[in-house]
């Protein structure tokens, strides 16, 4: 029987070539290409082995290599999926970014004081304590930004201040008249007001003190007298920062028992006995009298512990929950996150912010490029809004890179 000629050549070539000519160019197939080549091919050290006392180097080609070799003989790792292709330009990882900052998202503190001229804060550079005029000239320069929310921090004259903090719920009192003012100038800005005694304490504490003990329910019903009162003076949202047991509940049902009902409460959900205060309590003049704040702040060790706050604000009423501080509770900015659907907050405090800013002056650190990383941190861990002192700044920066301001 004759075989055609077509088989005959094919049987030919067969013999005639060697039988990885004809594998397909899978990875599966070069890798033993590869592999059947080294095989063939002995790497010269392998050749003077007795005369060199060192192994020889790894060969990344080799059977148990990560290595092959493309159709252009280069090198390849046969992988099909590569993160870094959604990293190669600017313009794609803008694109595919996940936390976004926006000076839409910022609250700028402002400390404000019955002075004529500003005062500056000399353990927080940058920051002053602001006159009546200087207070309304930030907010227009901030605006123009983007940044449209302020929360303000009062220094009281030691001579208002009592155990009780009656100053607080003064109708013309600092903080009524500075929030008044920039409501009258500036309708479309949203300020929001601290909720707390100690800037108003003899004691410099959140609460009536009493033979050395914080009183929860005493407390209270200054709060509710203090937020009634901001609220009457065009407070758009009050923040409780005291820590007082049942006092979102009792503040909720004071703005609406008077038609209050518009006005929000960011509460401090998770507020920490934290040592970055020290310069917040500078700028107030409201260290301690006596001890220290854990009583009623938070343990910095407890994470679950924030998670019993969250279920009794939200329950009570609160409209935004906040973490304080924040590079360090990102955790706890996370828990949150993950526990509610509400808005969540985080307060760059004090501290953090005099770290940054004092190793920015010493050159130590690139101060946009790391105030902006820890901004997007913030973003990234779960929170919505965030309270820095670097909410201007930011903004400008964020202006500058061609970001909108919305």
């Amino acid at each position: 029987m004759e075989l055609p000629a077509a088989l005959i050549g094919v049987s030919l070539l067969q013999l005639l070539l060697p039988s990885d000519a004809f594998v397909s160019y899978s990875p599966h197939s070069l890798r033993r290409r590869n592999a059947d080549t080294k095989r063939r091919t002995p790497h010269r050290s392998a050749l003077h082995a007795s005369a060199d006392t060192h192994p020889p180097p790894h060969d990344p080609y080799c059977e148990s290599g990560p290595l092959l070799r493309n159709n252009k003989g280069e090198p390849w790792v046969a992988q099909r999926n590569r993160p870094r292709r959604n990293r190669k330009s600017a313009v794609i990882r803008r694109m595919v970014q996940e936390a976004i900052v926006r000076p839409s998202n910022f609250i700028y503190p402002l400390f404000i004081h019955e002075g004529e001229s500003d005062e500056a804060i000399a353990s927080m550079p940058g920051c002053s304590r602001l006159s009546a005029g200087s207070v309304l000239k930030e907010v227009e320069d901030a605006m123009q930004y983007g940044v449209k929310t302020f929360i303000l921090f009062p220094k009281i004259p030691d001579q208002l201040k009592s155990n009780y903090a009656d100053e607080c719920y003064n109708p013309e009192g600092l903080v009524p008249r500075t929030v008044r003012a920039i409501k009258d100038k500036f309708p479309e800005a949203m300020v929001c007001t601290d909720i707390a005694l100690d800037p108003y304490s003899d004691q410099g504490h959140d609460g009536v003190v009493e033979n050395g003990q914080i009183l929860n329910d005493h407390t209270i019903a200054q709060l509710c007298k203090q937020a009634a009162c901001q609220a009457r003076a065009g407070s758009d949202v009050v923040a409780p920062s005291d820590m007082m047991d049942g006092r979102v509940g009792a503040i909720r049902d004071a703005l609406d028992s008077e038609g209050h009902i518009t006005t929000s409460i960011m509460a401090y959900t998770a507020k920490y006995a934290s040592a970055f205060y020290g310069p917040f309590r500078d700028a107030l003049d409201s260290h301690p009298g006596f001890g220290d704040k854990k009583t009623y702040q938070q343990d910095p060790a407890n994470g679950r512990e924030a998670l019993i706050e969250t279920a009794l604000d939200v329950s009570e009423g609160a409209d935004i929950l906040m973490v304080k501080p924040g590079m360090p509770y990102l955790d706890v900015v996370l828990r949150l996150r993950a526990a509610t659907d509400l808005p969540v907050a985080v307060y760059h405090v004090s501290g953090e912010y005099a770290m940054l800013r004092a190793a920015s002056e010493r050159g130590w650190l690139d101060e946009k490029k790391s105030v902006m990383e820890a901004m997007t941190c913030f973003k990234r861990a779960g929170a919505d809004i965030i309270l820095t002192y670097f909410a201007k700044n930011c903004a400008k920066w964020i202006a500058q890179d061609g970001e909108p301001c919305y």
